[in-house]
C-alpha cells in the first residue's frame, strides 16, 4: 500500500491529533487515516457535479418580492 510523509507539522496540531486519537481510541496513525479517508470520499466526483436544475411556477400574482421579503436579514 503507498504511503504518505507529512513533514513540518505544527506542535499545535500534533498535540490535537494525539488527542483526537485518544477520544477515538486509535493510535495517532489510525487517526489520521481515518481524517484522510472521510476527506478522499468527501472530494468532488471525478467527472464533477451534474447541474442543478432549477424549477419554477406561476403563481398569477404580478406582486413583486423583494429579498428582505423572505430573509429579513438587510441583504446581508
Amino acid at each position: 500500500m503507498p504511503g504518505i510523509h507529512i513533514r513540518d507539522l505544527s506542535e499545535l496540531a500534533i498535540k490535537a491529533l494525539k488527542r483526537r486519537a485518544i477520544a477515538h481510541r486509535r493510535s495517532v496513525q489510525g487517526e489520521v487515516r481515518v481524517i484522510l479517508e472521510e476527506a478522499a470520499r468527501a472530494a468532488p466526483p471525478e467527472n464533477g457535479y451534474e447541474p442543478i436544475q432549477l424549477y419554477y411556477t406561476e403563481v398569477g400574482n404580478e406582486q413583486v418580492w423583494t429579498r428582505e421579503d423572505f430573509y429579513d436579514d438587510k441583504s446581508r
